[in-house]
Formats: C-alpha cells, structure tokens, sequence
C-alpha cells in the first residue's frame, strides 16, 4: 500500500510539472495575425497572414496587389477567409486591419533610354551614349517588374537604321525564380546630339561676336556639317559670311577679327636693330593680328610686305627688305688691321623705305658710294 501512495505521488509530480511546460509550448504555437506583410508572388498565402500557421501556411489565399502597390484587408475579411480554411484561435491583439504590399523592381523611362543607348553606343555610325537622344514609338513613364527580375537589361537583339535613326531593340532580364528571362522590346528613334554654339541674331561678317549674340544648344549631329565651335571659342571672333539667327556655327565660319581693313589708312612700322620708324600707309589687303599684308607706303609710293600687329598697325621687319649691301672693301697694304666689312648704311636704307624716290635721270648722275673702314685716313708705314 505503502508502494502504491509513493508512486501516486510520483505521477502527480510530473504532471504537475508537464502542465506548465504545456501551456508554455500552447502559447507559442497559437498562429498570430501580422499587421503589415509584403509578398513577391502574385498571391497571398496563409503563412504570409499569420505566423505558426503550421501545415496551412502554403495555402493561397487572396490575389496580390498590383505590382508596387498596398492594399488593406479589415481584421474580420481576414478572420473569415481563415475560418474556412479551418484555422482558428488566431490571435489578433489590437490590430484593425493588415496592410498588404506587393514588392516590385521598378524601371523608370530613364534606365530604359540609357540601356538603349548603351547597346547603340559607338555602333552604326553613332557616338557616345551621352549624346544619343532617345525618343520611344508607345510612352514609357515606368514600368514595373515582379521582384524576381534582378538581373542587368541585357540587348539580345539591336537594328538601326542610319539614315532614318529608327531603332528595334530586345531585351531580357534575368529571373531568380525561373529559368526563362523575362523579355522586353522597345522600338523608336535614336539621334546622335552635339552641342554647337548658335547665334541668337543676325550677324554681318564685320560684327565681332559678343557673349549675348551666341547660345549653346544641343542639335542633331546631321545639321552640323564639319567640327562645332564651342561658345567660349566664338566670343570675339568674326564670321566669314553673314549669318542669321539659330544658325549652328561651325569652326570653318569663324575667324581671327580683321585688324587691318583694305583701303584702310593705317600706319606702318620700320623695325631694325637699334631703329624704329613710323610713316603713314594704306592697306592694300585686309588680315587678322599675325597676318602677313600689302601696304602701300604713302611717302614713296612703294609697296610693302608686313605683319599685322595691331588695330591699323603693320610691322616691317628691316632684315625682311631687300636693301643694297655695302660694296666690298679692298684689299691694301696700308691697311695695319685686318680688313673688316663696312657696316650697313641705316640711314639710307631709311631713306630707301620711306622718302620719295629720285628720278631715272638723278639716278644715272649719282656717284657709287664707296665703302669706308673709318673717317680718319690710314697712315703708312
């Protein structure tokens, strides 16, 4: 008997013991309801409602939002769909209602153009993809994918045609939950862009071109024949030819401001060594700060070749100008030095550029001028 009551009491023990831990694995199994869930698939699951839903959380049991959208379910929707899928004793708390967003992978219209204009990219005659403008036959605001679709936009299959910049491009993105890709098409137009300076009013050739007169646009390559000239390029230059307004300038149109105009009275400079002489001119050809030019020399009647260097201002290099030379010294025994040449007459190189010159008859009269080594005559031994 005494046996019996000991072992009695031994099961008490443990039940008493088992009950608590019971009640304890009771508690955590109880399914409860989420108050927000997000989903990838295009249906909703009981396992995606509540947690601990055991065996049923694989059922399906509402159609998903659309692709990147929430919608909200009241806690009684919920609680009944579950009931009859025979699950109860769901725990709800304080919940009102369970919000329900459907994960997506957006592609806003500017990924797409890009991924376009990479797989154009220095192909068909085209540039860089900075300066390919793309234009879609159907309006691509954005679009949105299942988030499965991680992978790159991939081009399986490009056509172009140059002459009409028509384009038919196919895509495919990798899927991580199926082996097909997803595939995309996209067809339109591609034009290659540059940007060109472009004169905001009618410019005659004289006009020098200020920063107001010109804008920097960007305008399809085919309208701009030859390199673009940059707006910092143009400012201060003069075009060769009249131009009007929203006309693209090219390099070929402009040039150097003219310094010197034909006709243009303008005064010349005489530069040697030691000497600089100024006299008045006329232009006999129109150049820009460096070029070479006729001038007609207003003293002597003579023509002169000089460089521009200045607003009116041409410069004639003495080493440039054919002038007499010296005769040469001769040879004698009184001499006690060695001989050495006789330097240039400046003066009458001088007076050969800018006075008038004699007449064929004083001409023919003058004396030779003979070279001298000094003024003081030579002694001899």
């Amino acid at each position: 008997m005494t046996m019996i009551r000991a072992t009695l009491a031994t099961i008490s023990t443990l039940l008493a013991l088992a009950l608590p831990a019971a009640a304890a694995d009771d508690f955590i199994a109880a399914p409860t309801l989420r108050a927000s869930i997000t989903v990838t698939s295009d249906v909703v699951r009981i396992g995606d409602l509540i947690d601990n839903a055991g065996s049923a959380a694989m059922i399906p049991v509402y159609r998903s939002p659309d692709l990147g959208t929430t919608g909200t379910l009241t806690v009684g929707q919920v609680l009944s769909v579950l009931r009859a899928k025979q699950v109860i004793g769901v725990m709800t708390g304080d919940i009102k209602e369970v919000q329900v967003t459907r994960l997506a992978r957006t592609l806003a219209s500017k990924d797409i153009e890009n991924a376009v204009a990479a797989a154009l990219e220095r192909r068909f005659g085209l540039g860089e993809a900075a300066n390919i403008t793309v234009t879609f036959d159907r309006s691509v605001a954005e679009m949105r994918l299942d988030a499965s679709n991680t992978g790159a936009l991939q081009p399986v299959a490009t056509r172009y045609d140059a002459r009409s910049g028509r384009f038919d491009i196919a895509f495919e993105i990798a899927n991580d939950s199926n082996p097909v890709p997803t595939k995309l098409r996209f067809s339109g137009t591609a034009i290659e862009m540059v940007e060109v300076a472009v004169l905001t009013r009618d410019i005659d050739r004289a006009e020098l071109l200020k920063s107001s007169d010109v804008s920097l646009e960007r305008r399809p390559k085919a309208e701009v024949t030859g390199e673009p000239a940059s707006r910092d390029r143009t400012l201060g230059m003069q075009l060769r030819r009249a131009m009007r307004a929203g006309t693209p300038i090219r390099l070929a149109d402009i040039v150097k401001p003219d310094f010197v105009l034909r006709d243009q009275a303008v005064t010349i400079i005489y530069q040697v060594p030691g000497l600089y002489l100024t006299t008045r001119g006329k232009a006999i050809e129109s150049g820009a700060e460096g070029d070479t030019v006729s001038v007609l020399n207003l003293q002597s009647k003579r023509t002169l070749t000089g460089t521009v260097t200045g607003r009116g201002q041409v410069t004639v290099q003495g080493a440039s100008q054919s002038a007499p030379m010296a005769p040469a010294v001769e040879r004698t025994s009184s001499l006690k030095r060695d001989d050495v040449p006789a330097p240039v007459d400046t003066a009458a190189l001088v007076r050969n550029l800018i006075q008038t010159p004699a007449s064929p008859a004083q001409v023919a009269q003058a004396p030779i001028p003979q070279a001298r080594i000094s003024q003081a005559p030579a002694k001899s031994e």
